[in-house]
């Protein structure tokens, strides 16, 4: 639908109307609003506030590993099931900065020390990931391009090296990342705020949020309104008329899974400091929420993949407050609910 066609388009009238016309066009928004709004009527106003916003860091940190799974698969049509070894590397890349390199600085008590911990960390972190991503890129992906079943042979195989060549680099055990000083603790709001004066808001968790919406906002404008992105979707929808007008859409693409590598590297870092501990199978074991997050969203699509990951980690952090029991079972849950009612995800048909 044009926008000449959405400005003709006569708006509902009456709330019901207006209702089903907000839960058809914006699906993402009504879940949103409705899965936080049973959940504020569900428990103590401060304790809704403190899980909100561990719900969305940790969707957040979710949405850097997932993107770039989205990435690869939505405008390459690629699927890397490798994809979870490369936040286990990136964890580790950044976990060797932290507690190895420059250890001396994330454990001092000053903010500019820790931070020049941190984002050298981050940046390793996606170095190391990215590099490996071109490696594997070259050596795996290229062979098999435009076939699935191929992919997910070759790629399960190409996670087992990984994996293998974590173990070799850093070792079987686990590994206890401690959080830089800077990054621990809380800030209180003031008391005299009503309702919800006094509540703790964890720093790291609301690092963690600020840095995902930035990562956000920098795909989304650079898949919208670069010249990169117009020839990255352009040759997704027709690779052969790209490449007659003398681009190298082979090199976009080489870019766009060493972009995806990357992220998942950073993802993968954030959940290190998240966690405070890492292994490496933990990329393994995030894959599930990945996957579910892409689905839900909808296949390709960077903006449902934020909104899923939202999503996902909101109803993680309600139903394990509200009903232990059912937190294992509340990611696939909700999948499973949103696809019954859009088969095709939330936001099936905007790529960005």
């Amino acid at each position: 639908m044009s926008a000449h066609d959405e400005i003709l388009e006569p708006r509902p009238q009456g709330v019901l109307a207006r209702f089903r016309a907000f839960r058809e066009k914006r699906p993402h928004l009504f879940l949103l609003v409705l899965m936080m709004l049973v959940a504020f009527f569900m428990m103590d106003p401060r304790t809704w506030v403190v899980l909100t916003i561990s719900g969305l860091a940790m969707g957040a940190m979710v949405f850097l590993m997932a993107s770039g799974m989205t990435l690869t698969f939505g405008l390459m049509n690629v699927l890397n099931l490798a994809h979870g070894a490369f936040i286990s590397l990136g964890a580790f890349a950044g976990a060797t900065v932290l507690v190895h390199w420059l250890n001396a600085s994330a454990g001092e008590a000053s903010l500019l020390a820790n931070l020049a911990a941190v984002v050298p960390a981050l940046g390793f972190a996606l170095a190391v990931a990215g590099l490996v991503g071109l490696l594997f890129e070259r050596l795996v992906i290229r062979p098999v391009y435009g076939d699935h079943l191929k992919q997910i042979l070759v790629t399960v195989g190409g996670s087992i090296i990984l994996m293998e060549v974590i173990h070799v680099i850093w070792g079987p055990n686990e590994i206890p990342v401690p959080r830089p000083d800077a990054l621990t603790g809380a800030f209180l709001l003031p008391e005299s705020w009503p309702v919800i004066g006094g509540v703790a808001l964890e720093k790291y968790r609301l690092i963690a949020v600020i840095l995902g919406l930035a990562v956000y906002g920098m795909m989304t404008w650079v898949i919208e309104h670069t010249r990169t992105g117009i020839l990255i979707r352009a040759g997704v929808e027709d690779q052969e008329m790209v490449e007659v007008h003398g681009y190298r859409i082979r090199l976009l693409f080489l870019g766009v899974f060493v972009a995806g590598s990357a992220l998942a590297g950073l993802g993968g870092a954030m959940w290190a400091m998240y966690r405070e501990i890492i292994t490496a199978h933990m990329g393994d074991e995030l894959m599930i929420s990945v996957i579910v997050v892409i689905i839900l969203g909808g296949l390709g699509s960077i903006k449902g993949c934020f909104y899923g990951a939202v999503l996902v980690g909101l109803i993680n952090l309600y139903v394990g407050y509200l009903e232990p029991r059912l937190a294992a079972v509340a990611t696939v849950g909700l999948m499973v609910g949103v696809l019954m009612w859009r088969p095709q995800g939330l936001i099936p048909v905007i790529k960005v």
